[in-house]
């Protein structure tokens, strides 16, 4: 699916997102993603679901989001809570979807002015 914003912006965009890819920026990805509206889109180092651990939700706190939106792949899949701990005791928020429910919402947030982090997961 294509995505159009309807002004232009700086603001790190999902353009467009397809299975096993989304596209920033017009630019594709086929891997793991972190993105927020501002800064780096880094790549996010963990290959699947099943390979989720409390670190690599530890690691988000350096980007200061007040809301992670979690792209879980193809289905929606919940992380074990003792996962999460380290953001919900930072009193940071956590949306849970699939990944191309969390590319919309991404960008509605995103455009709202909101201190969003989107990590997305491409097994």
């Amino acid at each position: 699916m294509k995505l159009h914003a309807a002004a232009q912006t700086a603001l790190n965009t999902v353009t467009a997102y397809g299975p096993g890819y989304v596209e920033i920026n017009r630019q594709r990805y086929a891997h793991s993603l972190l993105v927020a509206p501002e800064g780096g889109i880094a790549r996010w180092e963990v290959d699947a679901f099943e390979a989720l651990g409390p670190a690599h939700f530890e690691a988000l706190l350096a980007r200061e989001p007040e809301l992670v939106l979690l792209g879980t792949g193809e289905r929606q899949r919940f992380p074990h809570p003792g996962l999460t701990t380290s953001l919900a005791r930072a009193r940071i928020g956590l949306d849970v979807m699939d990944t191309r429910a969390a590319c919309r919402t991404y960008n509605i947030l995103m455009m709202e002015g909101r201190r969003v982090l989107v990590a997305m997961l491409m097994p």
